[in-house]
């Protein structure tokens, strides 16, 4: 989102809020810094190992008091968060213009990815304006019978705070956190994050195994881990791997460093959405430890694949996704040109001024 504050502060004719739930509040923050952005509301909810109910009974009542207090003429929302949820139903409540960024992504299972396929489904029902990254995209809210005038295709704001990290990055050297990069010299890279519940359990398990047999294959090959601070991947992750030399654990890096991380990497191997969609323009091969994925078009330009949550099957895609890395390169990314968050502040201007 981080985008469309920015280019909204830029032209000047809204007054933009950027309210912060507190949901993973430090990796927030590391996101937020190279865009020099802090929020004006922070409201503090996160608890450590949290049910999905709890979080969401927190987020709707703090979110419509925060709402009552501060009238906005709307609202908008970003992605498949439970936050993003929370904030929609909110806003229909108080009867409040919704835009929904990062709308009409889906898979084919209402539970896959969980709980986000469904809160992603359930937010475009309570929008009002629906920013859809991709064309694809703009079809699937067509046929749930949402119309046309109300839906935009924008490319994906992701793409943009992409651009705006690659820049910086060309000004100032990535502040890593307790990590330092110079461990990696002499080897190939492989870049692995994982965190969706539905692999929490055997599916992390083997993902683990996996990446120890792809180390012990061949002495060039390293493997950086940043863990995710829920701490079902913690524990995992940690009894897995905390001892195996060439595999690197590190806390969550901030924005810049992790794209630096990207950057470095042979091959990426992720069950994150927003991974997905960055690869491309930076010419990453990737393995999505998923049996589906909301972002289909990224599979058309060759360099992601979804793989199968075995063992053996990891292993080998890994190994030959190192060979193929050689002969790849950036490609026109379907997700985004970097432009998404000038086409949504151009609607809304349209819709509120």
């Amino acid at each position: 989102m981080a985008p469309v504050v920015l280019e909204a502060r830029r032209r000047g004719r809204f007054r933009v809020l950027l309210c912060a739930t507190g949901q993973h509040k430090d990796m927030l923050y590391h996101g937020l810094e190279p865009f020099e952005l802090t929020p004006d509301i922070d409201l503090g909810l996160m608890q450590y190992d949290q049910t999905l109910h709890g979080l969401t009974s927190r987020l709707l009542t703090s979110i419509t008091d925060c709402l009552t207090e501060r009238t906005p003429d709307a609202v908008l929302v970003q992605g498949d968060t439970q936050s993003c949820l929370a904030g929609a139903l909110a806003s229909f409540w108080k009867r409040i213009p919704l835009g929904h960024v990062e709308a009409g992504l889906r898979t084919a299972y209402r539970a896959n990815p969980f709980p986000e396929e469904m809160n992603r489904r359930l937010t475009d029902q309570l929008a009002d304006w629906h920013f859809a990254p991709t064309q694809q995209a703009r079809e699937n809210l067509l046929r749930e019978g949402i119309p046309l005038e109300r839906t935009l295709v924008t490319g994906n704001t992701a793409i943009d705070a992409l651009f705006i990290g690659l820049a910086a990055l060309q000004k100032t050297p990535p502040a890593y956190t307790d990590f330092d990069p110079r461990i990696l010299e002499g080897h190939s890279l492989i870049l692995v994050t994982e965190h969706r519940r539905e692999n929490h359990g055997p599916n992390l398990e083997l993902l683990c195994q996996a990446l120890c047999d792809v180390v012990q294959a061949d002495e060039s090959l390293c493997i950086v881990f940043p863990v995710h601070m829920n701490p079902h991947v913690q524990r995992a992750v940690q009894k897995e791997l905390a001892s195996v030399d060439r595999i690197h654990l590190i806390a969550p890096q901030p924005y810049l460093p992790f794209i630096d991380l990207m950057q470095r990497a042979r091959v990426i191997v992720t069950d994150s959405g927003g991974i997905q969609e960055e690869a491309p323009s930076l010419g990453k091969a990737v393995l999505v430890t998923r049996v589906s994925t909301e972002r289909p078009e990224v599979l058309s330009t060759g360099l992601v694949r979804l793989i199968e949550s075995s063992r053996d099957a990891i292993r080998k895609e890994i190994l030959r996704s190192l060979s193929d890395s050689q002969h790849i390169g950036p490609v026109n990314n379907p997700c985004g040109d970097g432009r998404a968050a000038e086409r949504i502040l151009d609607f809304l201007e349209r819709q509120l001024l």
